[in-house]
């Protein structure tokens, strides 16, 4: 507690300024929305505070954790503890905002598309910026967007959303696989870039959802195992 009350917020406020002001409001919008589309969830489940938090964290945090440790640099939100309490804003948000709120699901929508997409375009983007090939660049994108959603749905016991029907990484890989055709076939600024990927998963995931897309699903006969044979005799 000592060392976050020590810590230099003038410097760290001085870094977070001084970064690109495209990729900032990406990375914060990115986790507040995640933090919240967690939080939300979460209710649903009735967990307490504390929980919700976690939650909220995890799914924000989760899919940047996991880009970093591949990329083999230090996850992103261990030097600023302002992702931190970005992610307890999001709590504080839905626990007075709470009831009209969680019983929108569309706001859940909102909220989950922003953080999967803006996520998208920071692990694409940050990924190139270590040297990585394209087609890395691309799998980065969709691991940081998608990934906190995975951790999301196995801590509230859902299959997670990934595995489900519904159209999720899908539209990610497309509006990440965009970007790098225009940024690397075309010559396309960034700025832009980032700006067609966030509407390509937009419309895709709001398509999808309207028109009820989803991709066949592999059906299979039940399996009697060995092991639960002999677990029920026993």
């Amino acid at each position: 507690m000592a060392e976050f009350f020590s810590l230099d917020w003038y410097e760290l406020l001085d870094q977070a300024l001084g970064r690109d002001p495209f990729s900032f409001l990406l990375e914060y919008i990115g986790t507040f929305a995640g933090a919240i589309a967690g939080v939300r969830l979460a209710s649903v489940k009735k967990f307490d505070l504390f929980g919700a938090y976690v939650v909220g964290l995890v799914t924000a945090l989760g899919g940047g954790t996991l880009r970093d440790a591949m990329l083999n640099i230090p996850p992103f939100w261990m030097k600023n503890p302002s992702y931190l309490i970005t992610s307890f804003a999001a709590l504080a948000g839905v626990a007075v905002f709470g009831r009209r709120f969680i019983s929108e699901r569309i706001t859940w929508f909102v909220f989950d598309t922003i953080s999967i997409s803006f996520f998208t375009v920071i692990g694409l983007e940050k990924t190139l910026a270590h040297g990585f090939p394209d087609w890395c660049a691309v799998v980065m994108g969709v691991v940081t967007g998608v990934f906190g959603g995975v951790l999301r749905d196995v801590l509230i016991n859902d299959v997670p959303v990934i595995f489900r029907k519904e159209i999720y990484a899908t539209a990610c890989l497309a509006g990440a696989v965009l970007y790098i055709i225009l940024f690397e076939g075309f010559g396309v600024s960034s700025i832009p870039c980032a700006t067609v990927c966030v509407i390509v998963i937009f419309v895709l995931r709001g398509l999808a959802i309207h028109y009820s897309w989803s991709f066949p699903i592999l059906r299979g006969r039940p399996m009697h195992m060995p092991w639960n044979e002999n677990h029920k005799k026993a």
